[in-house]
């Protein structure tokens, strides 16, 4: 019997909660968390109609990709849609869990799953995050130095892009005195002593410093262990907003577009002029993504693909980019797709159901 704990725990080690804005409200909104699963609906809202079709389908925990409370209840009254979803979510014993832009931000996430969606190659993040990282200084006596630094890696340590098991060392001089009553593993009580030892350095993703710790003291071999931690300003390359890629091949602008339309499954699309350049590397973001337009722009890329642009935004692009705003639901509705694969793989005891609802609020016509 699987517990919600353990499927919000395994998606935080995917798209930790730390990486949200700090706008948002990723998380357990609704729900015990020792509460035993007995099937998941993932969904990109969760809405009254939602809850319903969970409870039809013998669902108690809805994960949604859009936090149901957003800004804060300060009534439970039902006046409201997000009132109302709370209530029959409470009374029906459903659980509401939300990812979103710890999501968004992570390799392999929302943006990832457009870039997918589009065949886009050599994608990489379009804005990394920086003071996300954090760099462990710690000195351990040679003979030790392998096992220290193999506990670091398997705590999460030493990662750079593309590269792994990546540390610094140099070799130094420790002195202690041990107290009557310590336990040096080296040395006597009572008596000054030195011993060769490697200063070590290694970067690590900050919400990962509790553990990182832990198993630095496991592994180290002295009583007390000397140590520093430094948040650094360094981008993580793996962390931060949208995408960009290569398409196969280049297109032309009328030939982008359709591509552009049929890859997502759009009603519309909103451009701006597409001039005459081939399109051929193109840039992402789910959902709201003006603030990334100059990231864009010096990445090289020939369109932005993103959604909820206003009017005067669409001047920005000023004949330096092509602006395609495809819509908030239709850049993120295959987020559902991407929830739905992780958990589906990780978990067995349950079933992991797409949500049939449709629950884009616009119309077209």
């Amino acid at each position: 019997m699987t517990q919600i704990r353990e499927l919000t725990s395994f998606i935080e080690s995917l798209a930790p909660l730390s990486y949200q804005e700090s706008y948002d409200n990723s998380g357990l909104i609704v729900g015990d968390p020792a509460t035993v699963i007995t099937g998941v609906l993932v969904t990109l809202d969760a809405t009254e109609a939602v809850v319903d079709e969970a409870i039809a389908k013998g669902c108690n925990l809805l994960v949604a990709h859009h936090p149901i409370v957003f800004k804060g209840l300060k009534k439970l009254n039902g006046n409201t849609y997000v009132e109302r979803t709370v209530i029959k979510a409470i009374k029906n014993d459903i659980a509401i869990y939300a990812a979103h832009t710890n999501l968004d931000n992570v390799w392999g996430g929302v943006n990832f799953k457009i870039a997918e969606k589009l065949n886009l190659q050599n994608v990489q993040i379009l804005a990394p995050k920086s003071q996300v990282l954090s760099k462990l200084v710690t000195f351990v006596p040679i003979a030790d130095t392998q096992q220290v630094l193999e506990a670091l890696y398997a705590a999460g340590a030493g990662q750079i892009g593309k590269y792994k098991n990546c540390s610094f060392r140099v070799n130094g001089t420790g002195t202690y005195q041990p107290d009557a009553d310590a336990q040096p593993a080296i040395g006597t009580i009572g008596q000054y002593h030195e011993e060769a030892e490697n200063r070590i350095e290694v970067i690590f993703p900050s919400q990962q410093q509790g553990q990182l710790l832990t198993a630095l003291r496991q592994a180290h071999p002295y009583q007390e262990v000397a140590y520093y931690i430094t948040l650094l300003d360094n981008r993580n390359q793996e962390v931060g907003s949208g995408a960009v890629g290569d398409l196969p091949e280049a297109l032309g602008g009328q030939a982008w577009l359709s591509y552009l339309k049929a890859n997502m499954n759009l009603n519309l699309i909103r451009y701006t002029p597409l001039g005459n350049r081939p399109v051929k590397r193109v840039a992402v973001c789910g959902g709201v993504g003006s603030f990334l337009l100059s990231d864009a722009i010096r990445a090289g890329a020939d369109v932005f693909v993103t959604a909820d642009y206003k009017y005067h935004e669409f001047f920005d692009a000023d004949g330096r980019i092509v602006i395609c705003d495809i819509g908030h639901y239709e850049s993120e509705v295959f987020t559902k797709e991407l929830i739905s694969q992780h958990l589906a793989k990780k978990f067995t005891t349950f079933a992991v159901i797409l949500s049939e609802t449709d629950t884009n609020p616009v119309s077209y016509f």
